[in-house]
């Protein structure tokens, strides 16, 4: 009898141990969830980032962040990707196999998404939600795909469906939702529309001080009086996007704005040093280099790289047109890598020959800095007449039709056409 008692209660000591032991094992094995950070508790987590990469369609690509977090940017954007053929149940790997791609050193980042609906843009946002800092939700984007496929700024009247989208990601991710809006005509209805972007759950908002109107030609000055009320009216970090074009700008702007941080688009596309205080900009065969070395361990699309290029060396292609037709046509990196090494080589020729003395970066009387065609610097949009080029392009018309009746038809070169194609290309705005 007592002999069966022992046995009883060595079993049950036994089993009683066994099981604390499967219970402790599995709940090592669970995912240990991380509190979901908010306002400035998650802006503190990822660095207070001063210096920030705007989301640029096709632009801000993995390759293009490794370059602009060497030279000093802080937090990076990754481009606007589609929400519906990101997350399309039978095409999306494909999309996110061309679109989309990232390391555990690339990091902090953020993760930008169009849409309209909300269920699908979660749909998005769960499939990046464990390998980004947050995901955004553009509002911005003012480009005719963007009205002709109704998301970007094209969303700006359509507030119920914004605090779903926002309300939605909020709720169901694991980490905060952000939100990029450009500003409206008038300061009032601008604080309403990001106060009710704050409230929906955001948590942090970047604001492009420019109207959806302000693109290409017309794309005018940021107002920077509108992103500063934004700041002193939300409790939640504000981020200023517009009218960066030199370092000095950066610091110029937080100061005016009292905002946490600059974006900067553009600016970095033609000078990725941007946000590094130096006396000269770099050379633009330095930072075309640069940027290809680091594609050949980061495989990018060719017309990615060929984008950024004709960027990068936009000064220096007038001058040296023979190579900006070879560009145009090049298919491959390494043709890539063979146009950006004779270019160092004129370029270098150039910049000895000419000299920097009056080329120093002083302003001229509209405040442009006049460096050589060899360094990196931004680019303005020539001022288009008051006809906004009508009778120009008329005129164009009319030669064409007489030339045509002179003569046969002539068999354009490919050239003429991914010249033109290019030209446009680069008139348009990156940043969404």
């Amino acid at each position: 009898m007592l002999k069966s008692i022992l046995a009883s209660t060595r079993w049950k000591t036994i089993s009683k141990a066994y099981s604390s032991a499967i219970t402790t094992i599995a709940m090592e094995q669970q995912p240990v969830t991380k509190q979901k950070l908010s306002g400035y508790d998650f802006f503190r987590s990822i660095g207070s980032p001063k210096h920030i990469v705007a989301p640029m369609v096709d632009q801000s690509e993995h390759a293009w962040r490794i370059l602009s977090r060497r030279y000093n940017s802080h937090l990076c954007f990754t481009p606007m990707f589609h929400a519906r053929l990101f997350s399309d149940p039978d095409n999306g790997h494909k999309y996110r196999q061309e679109q989309w791609s990232t390391d555990n050193e690339d990091r902090p980042l953020v993760v930008q998404f169009c849409a309209n609906d909300p269920q699908i843009l979660l749909r998005a946002a769960k499939l990046v939600e464990n390998d980004c800092d947050a995901v955004d939700l553009n509002l911005g984007c003012p480009q005719h795909i963007a009205r002709k496929g109704k998301y970007g700024s094209y969303l700006q009247d359509e507030w119920d469906l914004i605090k779903e989208m926002v309300s939605l990601l909020h709720r169901e991710l694991a980490i905060p939702v952000t939100v990029k809006i450009r500003v409206f005509p008038t300061l009032e209805r601008t604080l309403e529309y990001a106060k009710m972007i704050e409230a929906a759950g955001a948590q942090m908002l970047t604001v492009h001080g420019r109207l959806r109107e302000q693109k290409g030609h017309n794309t005018g000055l940021a107002d920077w009086d509108k992103i500063k009320a934004v700041k002193e009216a939300l409790k939640i970090p504000v981020i200023a996007n517009g009218n960066i074009l030199y370092y000095e700008d950066v610091q110029r702007c937080l100061e005016h704005t009292g905002c946490d941080g600059v974006m900067s688009a553009e600016g970095n596309l033609y000078n990725p040093a941007i946000f590094t205080p130096r006396d000269m900009p770099p050379a633009v065969w330095e930072m075309a280099q640069e940027y290809l070395d680091i594609c050949k361990t980061n495989p990018t699309r060719v017309s990615v790289m060929k984008a950024h290029l004709f960027k990068l060396l936009q000064p220096s292609l007038p001058v040296h047109t023979d190579l900006r037709t070879e560009l145009a046509k090049a298919g491959s990196l390494d043709t890539l890598v063979s146009i950006v090494d004779r270019l160092k080589e004129r370029l270098q020729k150039d910049q000895e020959d000419i000299g920097e003395e009056e080329l120093n970066g002083a302003s001229d009387e509209n405040g442009i800095r006049k460096y050589g065609h060899w360094r990196c610097q931004p680019y303005f949009r020539p001022t288009l007449p008051s006809d906004h080029g009508k009778a120009k392009g008329e005129q164009r018309k009319r030669e064409k039709e007489e030339a045509l009746k002179a003569q046969p038809v002539p068999t354009l070169d490919e050239n003429d056409h991914v010249d033109k194609k290019q030209r446009q290309n680069d008139e348009e705005t990156a940043c969404c």
